[in-house]
């Protein structure tokens, strides 16, 4: 009375089209592709905002409204290197979306600027702002904090083997990274 355990690679009809890893790697496919797509619609509404910035250096000059655009077109110019580094690596960078998210709120505080906000969103974005910065630290700390947690081919930190092989190579990560430390 043995039973043969099914693959677990293959749905319950294994011989049929359902099989999961087509499956998988044609939704990945159709993720490429809708990254893609977003990745031409944020380089066209980047062109426009460039235009934009052009048209309103011609006209009498508007401070706020300029730097309102060029900070928008950082925005986006962030967002699209955040798109890239999905399509690359398959996951998304945490230090590259808190970079973003910082630079938005800068700019929500320059387009209404700080005296004229109530107090209590003007607390609310410090707060905000000092979280973020307490996370970009910790990315910047954290050796390949992105990597680590995505397990990507990219990532240059590979754990092999127990956990005394885990620990060799953060010793070695570690002295090559403090060997490339400038003196000073």
């Amino acid at each position: 009375m043995y039973m043969q355990k099914r693959q677990k690679s293959r749905f319950l009809f294994s011989d049929r089209w359902l099989d999961r890893h087509s499956i998988v790697r044609n939704m990945e496919a159709f993720q490429d592709l809708i990254v893609i797509v977003l990745c031409l619609g944020l380089f066209a509404v980047m062109l426009i905002q460039l235009w934009g910035i052009a048209i309103a250096l011609m006209q009498p000059l508007d401070y706020k409204q300029v730097t309102a655009k060029i900070l928008f077109v950082l925005i986006l110019v962030e967002l699209f290197r955040l798109l890239m580094v999905y399509l690359q690596e398959h996951s998304i960078s945490v230090g590259v979306a808190v970079e973003v998210t910082i630079v938005s709120l800068l700019r929500e505080v320059v387009v209404h600027g700080a005296l004229e906000m109530h107090w209590v969103n003007t607390l609310a974005i410090c707060g905000l702002l000092f979280v973020l910065g307490g996370l970009l630290v910790v990315c910047a700390k954290t050796p390949h904090m992105d990597c680590m947690s995505a397990n990507t081919k990219f990532c240059p930190v590979v754990y092999r083997g127990g956990r005394e092989r885990q620990n060799e190579l953060e010793l070695q990560y570690s002295r090559q990274c403090d060997e490339n430390q400038p003196l000073g």
